[in-house]
Protein backbone atom coordinates (compact mmCIF):
# COMPACT_ATOMS: atom_id res chain seq x y z
CA UNK A 1 0.00 0.00 0.00
CA UNK A 2 1.27 3.28 -1.07
CA UNK A 3 -0.53 5.11 1.71
CA UNK A 4 -0.18 5.11 5.58
CA UNK A 5 -3.32 3.40 7.10
CA UNK A 6 -5.12 6.23 9.03
CA UNK A 7 -7.13 5.35 12.31
CA UNK A 8 -10.51 6.83 13.26
CA UNK A 9 -12.18 6.95 16.22
CA UNK A 10 -15.88 7.66 15.67
CA UNK A 11 -18.36 9.08 17.69
CA UNK A 12 -22.01 8.59 17.21
CA UNK A 13 -23.92 10.87 19.26
CA UNK A 14 -27.48 11.22 20.53
CA UNK A 15 -28.54 14.74 22.02
CA UNK A 16 -25.53 15.68 22.81
CA UNK A 17 -23.10 12.46 24.12
CA UNK A 18 -21.80 9.57 22.79
CA UNK A 19 -23.28 6.37 22.33
CA UNK A 20 -22.86 2.92 20.98
CA UNK A 21 -25.32 0.15 20.75
CA UNK A 22 -24.79 -3.28 18.99
CA UNK A 23 -25.75 -3.35 15.16
CA UNK A 24 -26.75 0.18 15.59
CA UNK A 25 -29.39 -0.73 17.72
CA UNK A 26 -29.68 -0.70 21.51
CA UNK A 27 -28.06 2.76 21.80
CA UNK A 28 -26.09 3.21 25.78
CA UNK A 29 -23.95 6.46 26.83
CA UNK A 30 -20.63 6.29 26.24
CA UNK A 31 -19.15 9.71 27.27
CA UNK A 32 -18.78 13.34 26.68
CA UNK A 33 -17.61 13.69 22.70
CA UNK A 34 -15.59 16.71 23.38
CA UNK A 35 -13.58 14.91 26.32
CA UNK A 36 -13.41 11.77 23.93
CA UNK A 37 -11.88 13.57 20.73
CA UNK A 38 -9.62 15.33 22.94
CA UNK A 39 -8.03 12.07 24.59
CA UNK A 40 -8.33 10.58 20.87
CA UNK A 41 -6.34 13.40 19.66
CA UNK A 42 -3.53 13.05 22.29
CA UNK A 43 -3.60 9.52 21.65
CA UNK A 44 -2.48 9.87 18.29
CA UNK A 45 -5.62 9.43 16.15
CA UNK A 46 -5.52 10.70 12.48
CA UNK A 47 -8.90 11.30 12.11
CA UNK A 48 -12.06 11.68 14.41
CA UNK A 49 -15.98 10.89 12.81
CA UNK A 50 -18.94 12.02 14.40
CA UNK A 51 -21.77 10.96 13.42
CA UNK A 52 -25.43 12.40 14.58
CA UNK A 53 -27.44 8.87 14.99
CA UNK A 54 -30.87 10.70 15.44
CA UNK A 55 -30.10 13.91 13.63
CA UNK A 56 -33.46 15.49 14.33
CA UNK A 57 -34.44 19.31 14.55
CA UNK A 58 -33.80 18.93 18.21
CA UNK A 59 -30.94 18.04 18.42
CA UNK A 60 -29.25 19.61 15.48
CA UNK A 61 -28.12 23.07 17.27
CA UNK A 62 -26.56 20.43 19.66
CA UNK A 63 -24.56 18.96 16.71
CA UNK A 64 -22.75 22.04 15.61
CA UNK A 65 -21.92 23.82 18.86
CA UNK A 66 -20.34 20.30 19.13
CA UNK A 67 -18.01 20.17 15.98
CA UNK A 68 -17.16 23.77 17.01
CA UNK A 69 -16.65 23.20 20.40
CA UNK A 70 -14.34 20.00 19.49
CA UNK A 71 -12.43 21.82 16.52
CA UNK A 72 -11.28 24.92 18.68
CA UNK A 73 -9.67 21.60 20.82
CA UNK A 74 -8.23 18.84 18.63
CA UNK A 75 -6.48 19.70 15.69
CA UNK A 76 -6.51 16.69 13.19
CA UNK A 77 -9.59 16.32 10.52
CA UNK A 78 -13.26 16.21 11.96
CA UNK A 79 -15.51 14.12 9.11
CA UNK A 80 -19.12 14.94 10.24
CA UNK A 81 -22.26 13.21 9.58
CA UNK A 82 -26.05 12.59 10.16
CA UNK A 83 -29.29 14.51 8.94
CA UNK A 84 -26.84 16.30 6.16
CA UNK A 85 -29.92 16.86 3.47
CA UNK A 86 -28.24 19.84 1.56
CA UNK A 87 -25.11 21.83 0.38
CA UNK A 88 -26.04 24.49 3.10
CA UNK A 89 -26.27 21.93 5.69
CA UNK A 90 -22.47 21.21 4.46
CA UNK A 91 -21.17 24.87 4.17
CA UNK A 92 -22.93 25.49 7.82
CA UNK A 93 -20.60 22.43 9.30
CA UNK A 94 -17.21 23.41 7.71
CA UNK A 95 -18.34 26.70 8.82
CA UNK A 96 -18.09 25.37 12.69
CA UNK A 97 -14.99 23.56 12.11
CA UNK A 98 -15.52 20.38 9.95
CA UNK A 99 -13.54 19.20 7.20
CA UNK A 100 -15.57 16.38 5.93
CA UNK A 101 -18.93 15.53 5.41
CA UNK A 102 -20.77 12.02 5.81
CA UNK A 103 -24.04 11.95 3.08
CA UNK A 104 -25.73 8.78 3.63
CA UNK A 105 -29.70 8.57 3.49
CA UNK A 106 -30.14 11.88 1.42
CA UNK A 107 -27.81 11.01 -1.19
CA UNK A 108 -29.73 7.14 -1.58
CA UNK A 109 -32.79 9.07 -1.78
CA UNK A 110 -31.31 12.40 -4.70
CA UNK A 111 -28.07 11.03 -5.37
CA UNK A 112 -27.41 14.46 -7.34
CA UNK A 113 -26.40 16.11 -3.95
CA UNK A 114 -23.44 13.79 -3.98
CA UNK A 115 -22.44 15.89 -7.00
CA UNK A 116 -23.64 18.88 -5.68
CA UNK A 117 -21.36 18.39 -2.42
CA UNK A 118 -18.47 17.86 -4.62
CA UNK A 119 -18.44 20.58 -7.09
CA UNK A 120 -18.89 23.36 -4.34
CA UNK A 121 -16.62 22.13 -2.06
CA UNK A 122 -14.60 19.72 -3.73
CA UNK A 123 -14.61 16.04 -3.64
CA UNK A 124 -12.30 15.56 -0.99
CA UNK A 125 -14.86 16.88 1.71
CA UNK A 126 -17.73 14.60 0.45
CA UNK A 127 -17.47 11.01 1.98
CA UNK A 128 -20.04 8.93 1.35
CA UNK A 129 -21.30 7.02 4.17
CA UNK A 130 -22.37 3.38 3.22
CA UNK A 131 -24.74 1.25 5.96
CA UNK A 132 -24.07 -2.04 4.61
CA UNK A 133 -26.47 -5.24 5.22
CA UNK A 134 -25.92 -8.40 3.69
CA UNK A 135 -28.82 -9.78 1.32
CA UNK A 136 -28.33 -12.85 -1.03
CA UNK A 137 -30.29 -11.68 -3.22
CA UNK A 138 -28.20 -8.29 -4.26
CA UNK A 139 -26.01 -9.32 -7.11
CA UNK A 140 -23.02 -8.63 -4.92
CA UNK A 141 -24.55 -9.76 -1.90
CA UNK A 142 -24.78 -6.49 -0.26
CA UNK A 143 -27.30 -3.65 -0.24
CA UNK A 144 -27.49 -0.50 2.00
CA UNK A 145 -29.46 0.83 4.59
CA UNK A 146 -31.21 3.89 5.60
CA UNK A 147 -31.99 6.03 8.66
CA UNK A 148 -28.72 4.26 10.51
CA UNK A 149 -29.26 0.69 9.20
CA UNK A 150 -32.79 0.72 10.61
CA UNK A 151 -34.39 0.47 6.95
CA UNK A 152 -32.71 -2.12 4.42
CA UNK A 153 -33.01 -0.65 0.36
CA UNK A 154 -33.11 -3.16 -2.68
CA UNK A 155 -29.96 -0.78 -3.95
CA UNK A 156 -26.65 -3.16 -4.34
CA UNK A 157 -24.05 -1.89 -1.72
CA UNK A 158 -21.44 -1.80 -4.59
CA UNK A 159 -23.08 -0.41 -7.65
CA UNK A 160 -23.99 2.77 -5.49
CA UNK A 161 -20.48 2.85 -4.37
CA UNK A 162 -19.46 2.85 -7.54
CA UNK A 163 -21.83 5.43 -8.83
CA UNK A 164 -21.06 7.69 -6.05
CA UNK A 165 -17.44 7.65 -6.54
CA UNK A 166 -18.44 8.98 -10.60
CA UNK A 167 -20.26 11.30 -9.00
CA UNK A 168 -17.80 13.02 -7.01
CA UNK A 169 -17.61 11.15 -3.66
CA UNK A 170 -14.04 11.36 -2.64
CA UNK A 171 -14.06 8.74 0.27
CA UNK A 172 -16.30 5.86 1.14
CA UNK A 173 -16.73 5.18 4.39
CA UNK A 174 -18.21 1.53 4.36
CA UNK A 175 -20.00 0.19 7.99
CA UNK A 176 -21.43 -3.26 8.11
CA UNK A 177 -24.36 -3.13 9.98
CA UNK A 178 -24.20 -7.06 10.49
CA UNK A 179 -20.61 -6.77 12.10
CA UNK A 180 -20.97 -3.47 14.11
CA UNK A 181 -20.75 -3.24 17.67
CA UNK A 182 -20.22 -7.36 17.76
CA UNK A 183 -16.32 -6.90 18.23
CA UNK A 184 -16.06 -10.11 15.90
CA UNK A 185 -14.02 -8.31 13.21
CA UNK A 186 -14.72 -6.44 10.22
CA UNK A 187 -16.17 -7.63 7.30
CA UNK A 188 -13.40 -8.69 5.13
CA UNK A 189 -15.69 -9.53 2.54
CA UNK A 190 -17.53 -6.89 2.75
CA UNK A 191 -13.88 -4.80 2.28
CA UNK A 192 -12.55 -6.35 -0.77
CA UNK A 193 -16.03 -6.09 -2.68
CA UNK A 194 -16.24 -2.56 -2.22
CA UNK A 195 -12.19 -1.89 -2.48
CA UNK A 196 -12.52 -4.12 -6.16
CA UNK A 197 -14.63 -1.03 -7.49
CA UNK A 198 -13.44 1.84 -5.61
CA UNK A 199 -11.06 4.51 -6.97
CA UNK A 200 -10.98 6.29 -3.90
CA UNK A 201 -9.92 5.83 -0.17
CA UNK A 202 -12.44 2.86 1.86
CA UNK A 203 -12.71 3.53 5.64
CA UNK A 204 -13.36 0.21 6.87
CA UNK A 205 -16.13 0.36 10.12
CA UNK A 206 -18.07 -1.99 12.01
CA UNK A 207 -16.89 -5.17 14.18
CA UNK A 208 -13.63 -4.16 15.48
CA UNK A 209 -13.08 -5.95 18.58
CA UNK A 210 -9.19 -6.81 19.03
CA UNK A 211 -5.86 -6.12 18.13
CA UNK A 212 -5.84 -9.22 15.42
CA UNK A 213 -8.65 -7.18 13.69
CA UNK A 214 -7.27 -3.95 12.31
CA UNK A 215 -4.37 -5.80 9.76
CA UNK A 216 -7.03 -8.08 8.26
CA UNK A 217 -9.03 -5.20 7.24
CA UNK A 218 -6.11 -3.63 5.56
CA UNK A 219 -5.19 -6.30 3.52
CA UNK A 220 -8.55 -6.64 2.62
CA UNK A 221 -8.42 -3.30 0.73
CA UNK A 222 -9.48 -0.95 3.62
CA UNK A 223 -7.36 2.66 3.90
CA UNK A 224 -8.37 3.60 7.01
CA UNK A 225 -9.53 1.89 9.75
CA UNK A 226 -12.68 3.15 11.79
CA UNK A 227 -13.77 1.92 15.31
CA UNK A 228 -15.98 3.23 18.36
CA UNK A 229 -16.78 1.14 21.35
CA UNK A 230 -13.30 -0.64 21.79
CA UNK A 231 -11.84 3.13 21.74
CA UNK A 232 -14.80 4.28 24.44
CA UNK A 233 -14.29 1.44 26.77
CA UNK A 234 -10.51 1.83 27.17
CA UNK A 235 -10.08 -1.39 26.17
CA UNK A 236 -7.56 -0.11 23.02
CA UNK A 237 -5.76 2.98 22.56
CA UNK A 238 -5.15 4.18 19.37
CA UNK A 239 -1.26 3.94 19.85
CA UNK A 240 -2.52 -0.24 20.57
CA UNK A 241 -3.84 0.08 17.00
CA UNK A 242 -0.81 1.58 14.87
CA UNK A 243 1.51 -0.24 17.03
CA UNK A 244 -0.04 -3.69 15.90
CA UNK A 245 -0.24 -2.24 12.42
CA UNK A 246 3.55 -1.51 12.59
CA UNK A 247 4.68 -4.90 13.61
CA UNK A 248 2.22 -6.42 10.37
CA UNK A 249 4.77 -3.82 9.00
CA UNK A 250 2.20 -1.97 7.92
CA UNK A 251 2.77 1.72 7.00
CA UNK A 252 0.93 4.30 9.70
CA UNK A 253 1.10 8.22 10.47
Amino acid sequence: MGVSVRVIPCLDVAAGRVVKGVNCLDLRDAGDPIELARTYYEQGADEITFLDVKATVDNRETMFDLVQATAEQVFIPLTVGGGVRTVDDVARLLGHGADKIGVNSAAIRRPELVGEIADRFGAQVCVLSLDVTRDPAAPSGFVVTTHGGRERTSIDAVEWAREAIDRGAGELLVNSIDADGTKNGFDLELIRAIDAVSTVPVIASGGAGALEHFAPAVAAGADALLAASVFHNAELTVGDVKGALRAERMSVR
